[in-house]
């Protein structure tokens, strides 16, 4: 039998471990069940991220034998006014391509990265126009979409082996519409192929099965420079998803002057206002930060950093006293020095206030 004080100290041991285990069960949150992602093998864009990407729903679409359907596509805002998709999701009856709207209402969704919510704006779509050189249409806006940056048009033939990255609000599986997506999915690609009228795409990750479906159409694919995102191609056609086969999109940088033409060089997208001062007041400049060499690595010193001394109020206060108080000990010698000179001369001169 284990002698009692043994076992006391192997009790003793044992505790740290056995409160870090309870520590850190209890804070693990339980595994939720994951929701198919649609772009097929794609995953959920982070909330509030590629706000230009735009879902067009289309209520009451004419079909051939006299009824109507729904459908929807994916866009991108390159403008206020105008959302960039594909030139197939405005077609008449045939499958000609039109320049005007086939459903009786189309509306765009943007800013909204999951659809159950209220964020960005729902906007009607009110006009159309078609490229002639590839499947790329320009849907008009009633009104202006000002908050929301536009991705930039890319202006130069995008090369084999660069990785681009798709938002779309599709379907998992063409054949499935329960799987249509209620949040943004995003997934990245690799350009595989170049032609005068579309760029070829191939899945990159999260799988090399990740691809885009039906409704996805007119998805962007894009690149992001300096925080912008720059519109390389958007979805066009390809094989049943999901798949690791070529997808098709239209290309954009043969099309960019056409695409200005119309849209114009869209205004910065507007910024919150500040609290500065009306522009009839002159506001003084306050004073350029002397810059200080770095503190030395000391934990104490660091600590001490952390503290009340820490808020920059009182770094304020405290640069100055010290400034003062150690400017002020010259001074008072030199002025001692000078008051016995000019005592001895013609008497003792008053301070200026």
């Amino acid at each position: 039998m284990r002698p009692r004080s043994a076992t006391m100290a192997l009790v003793l041991l044992l505790l740290p471990a056995i409160a870090a285990a309870l520590v850190l069960g209890a804070g693990a949150p339980a595994r939720a069940a994951v929701a198919p992602p649609a772009i097929a093998n794609g995953e959920d864009a982070v909330p509030g991220r590629y706000g230009f990407a735009v879902k067009l729903t289309m209520t009451g679409i004419p079909e051939a034998g006299g009824g109507r359907r729904d459908s929807s596509c994916t866009g991108a805002l390159v403008a206020p006014r105008w959302v960039i998709t594909a030139g197939h999701c405005f077609k008449n009856i045939k499958g000609t391509h039109v320049s005007r709207l086939v459903a009786r209402l189309t509306t765009a969704t943007a800013g909204r990265t999951d659809l159950s919510g209220t964020a960005g704006h729902k906007v009607k779509v009110i006009a159309v126009r078609q490229s002639s050189t590839t499947d790329v249409a320009l849907a008009r806006l009633a009104e202006p979409i000002t908050d929301i940056a536009p991705a930039k048009l890319n202006r130069k033939a995008p090369k084999v082996g660069t990785i681009v990255r798709l938002a779309g609000y599709g379907r998992t599986v063409d054949d499935d519409p329960s799987s249509l997506a209620t949040h943004l999915q995003t997934g990245q690609f690799k350009v595989a192929s170049l032609s005068r009228a579309y760029v070829g795409m191939r899945g990159h990750a999260p799988r090399a099965t990740t691809s885009p479906c039906s409704q996805d159409s007119g998805g962007p694919y894009f690149t992001q420079q300096d925080g912008d995102a720059v519109l390389i191609s958007v979805v066009s056609h390809g094989p049943s998803c999901p798949h690791a086969k070529v997808d098709l999109s239209g290309r954009i940088d043969t099309i960019a002057g056409w695409i200005t033409g119309i849209i114009g060089r869209p205004a910065p997208a507007t910024k919150a206002p500040s609290s500065k001062a009306s522009s009839k007041t002159p506001v003084k400049k306050p004073p350029a930060a002397t810059p200080s060499a770095p503190p030395a690595d000391d934990s104490s010193l660091a600590a001490a950093v952390r503290g009340p001394a820490a808020d920059p109020v009182v770094r304020t206060a405290l640069a100055t006293f010290v400034v003062v108080g150690f400017g002020a000990v010259p001074a008072l010698v030199l002025g001692n020095r000078r008051r016995r000179r000019d005592h001895q001369r013609s008497g003792v001169r008053r301070h200026r206030r």
